[in-house]
């Protein structure tokens, strides 16, 4: 990782975050008009425990088995409020989740609406069939 990043140049690295922080910028604004979006937050069920090694030093390989996580890349840049909610259950136990997105700075609606779900789908009480 370290002969990585010293491949990169300043200049690049800042060409670089400035993409990262336009496309946030877009995210941003093309939500705007919604209270509320909602995704997946996996494309899959969750992975088994271990699954994200980060003993791994392949960061390609790394970087790869977090491809079904793409529901939650492009909020985690957006600097939008998110949450992950539990509103699922597979045949086998282990949950489902929807992630819920805000407008930039409205936290308060997506707690608001996470509260009306949980009352509604409550999942205090459920747990998966292995869990920490």
């Amino acid at each position: 990782m370290i002969e990585r990043g010293r491949s990169i140049s300043g200049v690049e690295h800042v060409r670089d975050v400035e993409k990262l922080r336009r496309l946030s910028r877009a995210i941003a604004q093309d939500l705007f008009s919604y209270d509320i979006y909602v995704t997946p937050t996996l494309t899959q069920l969750p992975r088994p425990m271990g699954h994200y090694d980060m003993s791994m030093s392949d960061l390609d390989r790394y970087n790869a088995r977090w491809a079904d996580a793409g529901f939650a890349y492009p909020f985690n840049i957006s600097g939008l409020p998110a949450i992950s909610l539990p509103l699922g259950w597979s045949d086998e136990g282990i949950p489902i989740g929807v992630q819920l997105v805000g407008r930039y700075g409205d936290e308060a609606v997506v707690l608001a609406v996470s509260s009306q779900l949980e009352q509604a789908m409550p999942w205090k009480d459920k747990r998966p069939p292995i869990s920490a």
